[in-house]
């Protein structure tokens, strides 16, 4: 089959489907990925297939932050979702005959199914139906409400996430001769894999059946990518390190958050490899090495813990290595996230990004490495995750699709 995965957003976003899209690949698809431009490299270096969708989410995220209004935000979201549909239609233009989809841009992925009569599934990488067990991802709370707060929270979540793209779908159905306000709802995803542990989030019970955990698929490696001359002596000249990086958070605090992660690694005694992301931190003194983007498949193993924003991937790729971790959690389902390790008891608890000093990161970081229990959790955790294979999962049903 020809298929096309569409996905938007960070690196975070991106990388695990290569690890998914090797998969297809290996098992005689043909895959494509549809991503922002700043990807192209890292789909075409797992050997995939790149369509292009508009769209600079470093810069929006800036933008945003540098936004004087709600209505200058609220226009610059409608222009990067305006951007996005028009190339989730281009990229299902150019063939395909299976669309699997990102949660975020889902509701753009159904329309162009819809208007080009490809079926769509849903490839999610967080939890994303209403329930009763817990608060979803992005809820305005993250506290435990109850069956029925928990579930309302859920639905409101939901609805936020429409929202961002209901102006874009309205002018892609008309754009595409598809009748305004016709059946792309989301039950034309069928069916949803979850990208992501059972042993991490368990499937709720009261999630329709369309709605499966199908367990992690992994960022694929680079062909030929080889670790830095320089990272290999600094893992080779001491203790492990550890790992310190926000990932695509805080844009243009390079400077401050540099100062403060080498006061706080400084006072909590430790090396640290410290990875520079959209942040562009950088490290300094001896036993600190600033790093650009190295597979964490390799590097999290030879680290003592991982100190991280909590995003999606970066947390399980934490799971996975079977370390223990600090989660500092900025926005979006990062605070979901940091609470799931610290309920898991792989970390201390979530120290949130707004209340980050170097006093505080030290004192994280020291109670981190401090409780064996966490090392303890993680390994375990880890051995269990390693027993399964969430790629299977979505390749299974793909095969016995392309069967029928």
């Amino acid at each position: 089959m020809r298929i096309l995965i569409i996905t938007a957003g960070s690196r975070g976003d991106v990388a695990p489907f290569t690890g998914l899209g090797r998969r297809l690949l290996d098992a005689g698809h043909q895959v494509a990925v549809a991503a922002h431009p700043a990807f192209e490299a890292l789909v075409g270096g797992c050997g995939l297939d790149y369509r292009p969708v508009p769209g600079d989410p470093q810069g929006l995220i800036r933008d945003w932050a540098r936004a004087t209004s709600r209505e200058e935000i609220q226009a610059l979201t409608r222009a990067y979702a305006d951007g996005l549909a028009d190339g989730v239609a281009e990229a299902v233009a150019g063939g395909a005959d299976l669309l699997l989809t990102a949660f975020g841009p889902a509701p753009l992925s159904r329309t162009a199914g819809e208007a080009f009569g490809v079926p769509v599934i849903g490839t999610y990488l967080a939890p994303s139906f209403a329930t009763g067990e817990f608060p979803l991802p992005n809820a305005r709370s993250t506290e435990d409400l109850g069956p029925e707060g928990n579930l309302a929270a859920g639905r409101d979540v939901l609805r936020r996430a429409e929202g961002v793209f209901a102006g874009a779908v309205t002018r892609l159905r008309a754009r595409l001769g598809l009748p305004i306000g016709g059946s792309a709802a989301p039950v034309d995803v069928r069916p949803v894999f979850h990208g992501f542990s059972p042993l991490v989030v368990p499937r709720p019970g009261d999630w329709p059946s369309r709605a499966e955990v199908a367990g992690y698929w992994w960022p694929a490696r680079p062909d030929g990518w080889q670790p830095p001359a320089e990272l290999v002596d600094f893992l080779r000249a001491g203790p492990p390190p550890v790992f310190l990086g926000f990932g695509s958070m805080a844009p243009g605090q390079g400077e401050r958050l540099s100062e403060l992660v080498a006061a706080a690694v400084k006072r909590a005694g430790v090396r640290a490899v410290v990875q520079a992301g959209w942040a562009e931190l950088s490290g300094c003194g001896a036993d600190v090495l600033a790093i650009g983007d190295v597979p964490h498949d390799w590097l999290f193993p030879r680290t003592a813990a991982v100190v991280h924003h909590a995003g999606a991937g970066t947390t399980a790729a934490g799971l996975r290595a079977g370390v223990p971790a600090v989660p500092v959690p900025v926005m979006a389902d990062q605070p979901f996230w940091a609470s799931r390790l610290y309920e898991l008891g792989v970390a201390p608890r979530p120290l949130p990004f707004q209340d980050l000093t170097a006093e505080a990161l030290a004192a994280a970081i020291t109670a981190c490495l401090s409780e064996p229990a966490h090392r303890r959790r993680a390994a375990e955790l880890a051995r269990g995750i390693a027993a399964e294979d969430g790629a299977a999962r979505v390749l299974a049903h793909i095969g016995s699709e392309s069967a029928g």
